[in-house]
């Protein structure tokens, strides 16, 4: 039985177009092109179809911010780290790994980021960090059904595991000693990203290869994570089309 669940119009369509027939989807009645183009996109996936009322919609997303439409969708399924650190024929790896990021919008904007730039997966330890939850879905506009999603029991060891492979661990730093662009960024991968106002912990600084800096030239010390990880996977991506152009 599908189980989890998925509120709000992008989040539900991003969770059709992965799952297709595995879904069940609640649509509310009415004459909204939106929706009833999403009930149609749904139909034709084989999805199933319900139309119910706002009241039916405000009890299943639980005072979720539904739009309209929720889906019950399959457990998203996590990746062990194994799998998450395999050789890619796509090019080197871009993880992210994030250190007790607490705030589901922050996490999903992450998520949403990386998906968006092409990272590799996301990684995060399993105490302490917000939870995959309806809120994290919705903040992530329905990224997280396309992301590869790695929990840990330990940061610090999972990063230990990876800088053996080998992969160049970088935490992000305000008071980093380099600027990320001193860095190459060509190989594998690793960007550790701390919480906003606490950033990184000291264990998981150890195992970092080096800590670097964003570029700050204005009166704010530091970005929100979500922001300051989307900066950061863009030098990647920068310097690897520097690196393949002709």
């Amino acid at each position: 039985m599908s189980s989890r669940l998925v509120v709000g119009l992008q989040p539900v369509r991003e969770a059709i177009r992965v799952h297709a027939d595995k879904l069940r989807v609640l649509v509310e009645g009415g004459p909204s092109p939106q929706l009833e183009a999403l009930a149609r996109f749904a139909k034709d996936r084989g999805a199933e179809v319900e139309r119910v009322t706002r009241g039916d919609l405000d009890r299943a997303s639980k005072g979720g911010r539904h739009q309209g439409a929720i889906a019950y969708a399959p457990e998203l399924r996590l990746v062990t780290l194994d799998e998450l650190a395999a050789p890619s024929d796509t090019g080197p790896a871009a993880i992210v790994a994030l250190d007790e990021i607490e705030d589901p919008q922050n996490f999903g904007a992450v998520v949403r980021s990386c998906v968006a730039i092409g990272a590799s997966g996301v990684l995060w330890p399993e105490h302490r960090s917000a939870p995959l939850s309806p809120a994290m879905f919705r903040a992530s506009a329905g990224a997280v059904e396309h992301a590869a999603l790695c929990r840990v029991g330990a940061l610090p060891a999972a990063l230990e595991v990876l800088r053996a492979r080998p992969m160049r661990v970088l935490g992000l730093d305000a008071d980093g000693p380099a600027v990320i662009s001193d860095e190459d960024l060509t190989g594998d991968v690793v960007l550790v990203v701390g919480a906003e106002g606490k950033g990184l912990r000291k264990p998981v600084k150890k195992a970092c290869d080096a800590l670097v800096r964003l570029p700050m030239r204005g009166p704010i010390a530091s970005l929100n994570a979500s922001v300051a990880a989307g900066i950061a996977l863009y030098e990647i991506v920068r310097q690897r089309a520097a690196s393949e152009a002709p």
